[in-house]
């Protein structure tokens, strides 16, 4: 049997798409060190557009049978490594038609601004009014604060801040995000042309939307910018990871078995994109006794999720990933997200804001993560 030839497999190879991109490997940049042995065996590497890429079995298995396909290839051998900044830099530059992109001040290595991402692996937990009291808490600690709504689909922040019905201002290209309480808000439910409108984009929609609320809203000079992530370890938490590789998350589940098992996923798709968890928060942890007060606590839905999720974290990551808190239920705290008065001003003395306030002290004193950054060292000899 005849060695297939160079050109024969790199002919095979322009011949699958990236399964996001929809266009040839060949093109992307995608395909390195090709290597074909005299008895039939075909070496390749395939550059993945990120470490954590959910669509890497598909390609793998593309490039497989589209190589194996040549006449004479007995063996194929794929290994798959990461393109790195410069080289994504050149492919969205490339599928830009040479546009350059917009760039993100927050993930600028000179940023000031601490970047912290509120995720969970389901809904329903409670992340948004985690994250607006957080905000809330922060901001009136005297730190400058904005909120990102990323949960494109249920976006809920403007309405838990009491601004669903506004919309921001537009200086030339410039957006002003929308202030609210001492906080700057931007998020998809303003920028629609109704508040019932129904948000249906996949995917480059979604990464596109993203980037414009990085690039194209006015932030000024934050000191901790919050991002409400939609649920699960979708196209946005992968948006998130490639634009702000400098950005922490924080997980929040809820004690039950259930939540805790899903809310591990959104960790460990953080550790994927190369970003840093900052902890855990367990929401709607017990209900403090009507009767008996926070002597009594009644565990409605179970005890130890979040423990459980910090510790599995911990190992799976290989550094610790705290408990950072858990939030009671409290009745003002539902009360406070459907009148656009957060729990920590609304009721400051509640066992909820408590803890929220308590946490987002603890995350305030952390600083901005050095994950991610280039710290312009240069090393020097004895």
């Amino acid at each position: 049997m005849a060695t297939p030839s160079k050109d024969a497999v790199l002919a095979a190879l322009a011949t699958v798409n990236d399964p996001e991109i929809h266009r040839p490997i060949t093109d992307l940049g995608m395909v390195r060190d090709l290597e074909v042995a005299t008895d039939g065996t075909v070496m390749v590497t395939v550059l993945l557009t990120v470490a954590g890429c959910p669509m890497k079995d598909t390609i793998t298995s593309s490039v497989r049978a589209a190589v194996g396909r040549v006449e004479g290839v007995r063996e194929v051998r794929i290994n798959l490594d990461a393109m790195s900044a410069e080289q994504r830099q050149e492919l969205q530059t490339q599928l830009r038609g040479g546009r350059p992109i917009k760039e993100i001040p927050f993930a600028r290595p000179d940023s000031l601004t601490q970047v912290i991402a509120v995720a969970s692996g389901k809904g329903g937990v409670g992340k948004s009014s985690v994250t607006v009291n957080l905000a809330m808490a922060m901001a009136t600690a005297g730190r400058k604060v904005g909120i990102l709504d990323a949960d494109v689909y249920g976006h809920s922040i403007p309405a838990m801040l009491g601004v669903a019905d506004e919309r921001p201002t537009q200086v030339e290209q410039m957006i002003m995000p929308v202030p609210s309480q001492g906080i700057s808000v931007i998020s998809i439910g303003m920028l629609k042309p109704r508040r019932d409108q129904v948000v249906a984009w996949r995917g480059p929609m979604l990464d596109r939307a993203l980037v414009q609320m990085l690039t194209d809203v006015y932030w000024g000079d934050l000191d901790v910018l919050l991002l409400d992530l939609p649920p699960g370890t979708g196209d946005m938490a992968i948006s998130m990871g490639q634009h702000l590789p400098g950005c922490e998350i924080v997980v929040v589940t809820t004690p039950q078995a259930a939540a805790a098992e899903v809310a591990e996923r959104a960790g460990t798709m953080a550790s994927m994109m190369n970003q840093r968890v900052a902890g855990v928060i367990e929401n709607m942890s017990y209900l403090v006794c009507p009767h008996c007060g926070d002597s009594h606590r009644i565990e409605v839905f179970g005890t130890g999720g979040g423990a459980s999720v910090a510790a599995t974290l911990s190992r799976r990551l290989g550094y610790d990933v705290p408990l950072l808190g858990r939030i009671p239920l409290d009745l003002t705290l539902r009360e406070g997200g459907d009148q656009g008065r957060p729990i920590v001003v609304g009721d400051p003395a509640a066992p909820a804001a408590v803890a929220l306030t308590e946490v987002a002290s603890g995350l305030a004193a952390r600083g901005r993560s050095l994950a991610g950054r280039q710290l312009s060292l240069t090393p020097v000899g004895r």
